[in-house]
């Protein structure tokens, strides 16, 4: 027996049954999706953070506050999240201003409602698809489990028309079926890894911005005197 032919990836992946090479194409897509929204992921977290900064910069250094807003007004498609809280925060402000008999903290208060919604639209489309990647990192591990089980009953199961086992007869098949363990592994690691370090990035950004909003809702209270 060519040991090194048979026993090749390639090899047991095409020779695998039925059941376990559906278990390894599912297990092949969900680490293609994985490693998808990685990337975009990555990308997004990153560009948020970065506009975040950069309207950090700008708001505490002292511009003023209705420049600021028509800035983001007119550039909203390129505001960050941060920006885009601010903005929904002072148009209710000024709203509410405007109205007679209004009692100053009602003002504020209403402010803060506005940007507190904003805030929790900001953070579900950045949050988005981080529950694809916890599921494809506590799942695939089993779901390749399940594939090395059926691999190896169905390797058994061939054991007995067969007169004599040998290390030689049952190899093949064990092996393919450790392979669908293997993939599931490779779909489970990084999906992992990607999602514990986006959550963190993520929490980050949460504290900012509601740091951001408790500290501009004392502004526009001060404002109100």
């Amino acid at each position: 027996m060519n040991v090194t032919q048979d026993l090749s990836i390639l090899h047991l992946i095409l020779n695998a049954s039925a059941v376990v090479q559906a278990v390894m194409l599912l297990l092949a897509g969900v680490s293609f999706m994985s490693w998808y929204y990685i990337f975009r992921k990555w990308f997004a977290v990153k560009t948020a953070r970065s506009q975040t900064e950069q309207f950090e910069r700008d708001f505490w250094s002292g511009g003023d506050l209705n420049v600021m807003y028509q800035n983001a007004v007119g550039n909203r498609h390129d505001t960050g999240s941060m920006e885009r809280i601010f903005e929904a925060g002072f148009r209710e402000f000024a709203k509410l201003r405007s109205q007679k008999n209004l009692d100053p903290k009602d003002v504020v208060d209403g402010s803060r409602r506005a940007m507190r919604a904003t805030y929790q639209r900001e953070m579900d489309a950045i949050e988005s698809h981080l529950a694809f990647l916890a599921s494809a990192g506590s799942v695939s591990p089993y779901i390749g489990l399940f594939g090395t089980v059926w691999g190896i009953m169905h390797s058994f199961r061939g054991l007995s028309n067969v007169g004599q086992a040998t290390l030689a007869a049952v190899a093949p098949g064990i092996a393919e079926a450790l392979v669908a363990t293997a993939i599931g592994l490779f779909a489970a690691i990084p999906a992992v890894l990607a999602y514990n370090r986006f959550a963190h990035d993520i929490d980050r950004l949460a504290t900012r911005f509601e740091s951001f909003m408790e500290e501009f809702s004392n502004i526009l209270q001060r404002q109100m005197r």
